[in-house]
């Protein structure tokens, strides 16, 4: 099995894990008056649970997909080029219809 789809894999199981304890959660605390809405319906959890583990696993492969990327590094070699100057005045001055009426 090509290791990205083993990953994609990892993240659905861990996205709909952390959705049924979610899930639980909030019909334990009784959010929103929800433990009401789903007394009785085990249609109803079942969507909770799923719609929120679709959310979830989304949210977890991207997380794995982002840790993946390489850290920048600092450039190395070359030689350091010294800049010198000094600030330099620029006078700019509004045309009459563009200045502010107060």
């Amino acid at each position: 099995m090509p290791k990205l789809v083993r990953l994609y894999i990892v993240s659905v199981a861990i996205g709909f894990g952390v959705a049924a304890l979610f899930a639980a959660a909030m019909i334990g605390f009784d959010i929103g008056g929800l433990r009401h809405l789903v007394q009785g319906e085990p249609l109803a959890i079942f969507l909770l649970w799923f719609f929120n583990g679709i959310v979830f696993s989304g949210v977890q492969f991207a997380y794995a997909i982002m840790r993946m990327a390489e850290k920048p590094q600092p450039p190395r070699g070359g030689r350091a080029i010294r800049v010198t100057g000094q600030p330099v005045r620029v006078r700019a001055e509004a045309r009459a219809s563009e200045r502010r009426r107060g």
